[in-house]
């Protein structure tokens, strides 16, 4: 049972420490660092992972997100593997074991100081990983999950160009548009697809090839 559901687990328990690190963070924010308290849509959840707050208080919430961001990995790390299983195509299921494996990995390095660069490069896998689940996706008869796919990876491309460009109070926004979507399409294509869902790209692929010869 916990096998089965240890995607669903792993984010609902990820989702639930960052709250309570959120809850526990002292203050400070991208336009006053004497705010009160975490601000959804002016601070970015890598402040709770600070040893300190913006306003210079000690950050008692940093263990509690720390924790979250580990169950968080593992969790997407899983359903990557998972994914792989379901692939056609073995370069696509290589690069989603490889992503979901590096994700489970970097859990050993949440807690150093490279922390940021391992975040950041979690992200960019992450992003990775959907995209290549997205590109099959796309080949099936999953209308919905198409459209959720496609939802998912421009909020990503939106939060990067907000940052890139300085809208720093978008950006901050987006990015939680972002962690919530890409937690549900997870969820999503780990319990509502299957290997069934993709026969009609390996069938094809074997016509194709047939057709070659």
């Amino acid at each position: 049972m916990f096998k089965k559901y240890s995607v669903l687990i792993c984010v609902v328990i990820s989702v639930i420490l960052i709250v309570i690190a959120a809850l526990l963070y002292p203050g400070g924010s991208l336009f006053d660092k004497n705010s009160e308290g975490f601000e959804w849509s002016n601070n970015f959840i890598s402040n709770l992972f600070a040893t300190k707050a913006i306003n210079g208080s000690e950050n008692p919430g940093k263990i509690w997100a720390l924790i979250g961001m580990a169950f968080h990995s593992v969790g997407f790390g899983i359903f990557f593997i998972n994914m792989s299983k379901k692939m056609p195509s073995r370069l696509a299921a290589t690069v989603l074991k490889f992503v979901g494996a590096t994700n489970i990995v970097f859990n050993f390095l949440i807690a150093t100081p490279l922390h940021d660069l391992v975040v950041l490069i979690s992200i960019v896998l992450t992003l990775i990983g959907l995209f290549t689940i997205t590109v099959f996706i796309l080949k099936t008869k999953l209308h919905l999950l198409k459209y959720c796919c496609i939802i998912c990876l421009l909020t990503y491309y939106c939060f990067f160009s907000l940052f890139g460009f300085g809208y720093l109070g978008l950006a901050a926004i987006m990015q939680k548009v972002y962690s919530i979507g890409s937690m549900l399409l997870v969820v999503g294509l780990e319990y509502f697809t299957n290997l069934e869902d993709f026969k009609q790209i390996y069938s094809d692929g074997k016509k194709i090839q047939v057709t070659n010869r």
